[in-house]
């Protein structure tokens, strides 16, 4: 970059902070520039979670198709799924096969920070993107890969979607019923769960450019952060020796651990709780609260293989108690006793729920297309770098808006860019 070049560059940076809104200063990531090409799920749960933090987040669509997640499900206009995952961030369009596009994509990694992906394998190099050629562009730039099973070892040619990565990283063999076979987890820890160990990378990566002044490429395998949450899993398997017992909802056979019935009986009207017999307040507490008092002092339980024997039977008389009341009852009675204890909520719970209203972990933002949306918001809370929670872009919307402040152009010079299937 030449002088003359460098002075532009700071100014369009300067101009392009000018326009931005006062509520959008101050944050822990403010300055920071992400050119997204993510899609889907685990690398968009990445850079959402950066753009809550304050970095500014632009997403790199194909024209006239955007992000494959805006059509799943089908329906009119962006699906939840999208809405869901893309939040506070911006939105262009640049066709990154054309001569053109691929011009304009560069200039916009020279005045970034963070290009981040989660093309399947090899498409960023088919496309003439690999990190070689960015860093020629921009020494500073880092490259963040989220892929199946990363970009070497025998499996990595393999595609991989969230539970295919679980199945790979363990979580199936970890679930289910001890007499049952691998079960999918419920919620999509292969993909956000990838998402936000690259989030951490990015984190990482800029830190230590402040000290080397270089970019470097972050890759994170979707096999290996579920094997990084199965910890605790695995640290029962004697080194790989045997593999654990599935064990369904009770860590192990003990009175007082598990999922009970409520009422009024309905598919989702259970608690969970844990409070063993070998955690004498805990259990002191329970059994008062059911009014089994005799419980407490029963020499039954003093001998574990006896506790064992006897799960069935005490576990029967707490929910004999549990199943006259409401779960979210349960849930107040026995946690301000002191006892680790969740109604099982449901997604209509979560939505409705003024504990995480107040936390504003439930949020409401004003879409576009779809006015007022409830979504889940960042669970990350920062005492100086709050969220200004912000619908998700529409495709291309921000055209204008980032194109004026990467290339000073105007509206004379989009529709040229348009006609000519640029954006």
């Amino acid at each position: 970059m030449d002088t003359g070049d460098g002075v532009l560059y700071a100014l369009m940076c300067l101009d392009s902070l000018g326009q931005r809104k006062e509520s959008d200063m101050d944050k822990a990531l403010d300055g920071v520039r992400i050119i997204d090409l993510t899609q889907f799920e685990a690398g968009t749960s990445c850079t959402q979670m950066l753009a809550w933090l304050g970095a500014d987040v632009i997403k790199v669509e194909q024209p006239n198709v955007g992000d494959p997640g805006r059509g799943v499900a089908g329906g009119e206009g962006d699906s939840p799924y999208f809405i869901h995952y893309n939040s506070n961030k911006r939105s262009v369009t640049l066709n990154l096969k054309s001569e053109k596009g691929r011009e304009m994509f560069f200039e916009m990694v020279r005045q970034g920070d963070i290009v981040s992906e989660n093309l399947a394998p090899g498409t960023l190099e088919r496309l003439g993107l690999g990190y070689d050629v960015l860093a020629e562009v921009n020494p500073r730039i880092i490259l963040a890969r989220v892929k199946g099973f990363g970009t070497y070892g025998p499996y990595s040619r393999y595609k991989s979607f969230d539970p295919v990565a679980q199945a790979a990283g363990g979580g199936f063999c970890a679930t289910g019923e001890p007499d049952g076979p691998p079960m999918r987890p419920g919620t999509t820890s292969g993909d956000s769960a990838t998402g936000m160990h690259a989030a951490i990378g990015i984190l990482a990566a800029l830190w230590q450019r402040e000290r080397t002044g270089r970019g470097q490429v972050i890759e994170v395998s979707m096999q290996d952060a579920i094997v990084n949450l199965s910890r605790t899993w695995m640290a029962r398997a004697e080194q790989g020796r045997v593999s654990p017992e599935r064990t369904g909802n009770s860590l192990r056979a003990s009175p007082g651990v598990g999922t009970f019935h409520c009422a009024p009986g309905g598919p989702d009207d259970y608690v969970y709780m844990i409070a063993s017999p070998a955690r004498k307040p805990m259990w002191k507490a329970l059994v008062e609260a059911i009014g089994h008092d005799e419980l407490f002092d029963d020499p039954r339980l003093d001998d574990p293989d006896q506790a064992i024997e006897v799960t069935a039977e005490i576990n029967g008389l707490i929910d004999a108690w549990t199943s006259q009341r409401s779960k979210f009852e349960v849930m107040k009675i026995l946690g301000e006793k002191g006892i680790p204890c969740s109604a099982c909520f449901n997604a209509v719970d979560l939505y409705a729920d003024e504990h995480l209203r107040q936390r504003e972990m439930i949020v409401t933002v004003d879409h576009p297309d779809r006015g007022e949306f409830t979504l889940p918001g960042c669970p990350v809370k920062m005492s100086d770098s709050p969220v200004d929670f912000r619908a998700a872009p529409l495709l291309g919307q921000h055209n204008a808006e980032v194109f004026a402040e990467f290339f000073d152009i105007g509206a004379e010079s989009l529709k040229s860019l348009n006609s000519e299937n640029v954006i």
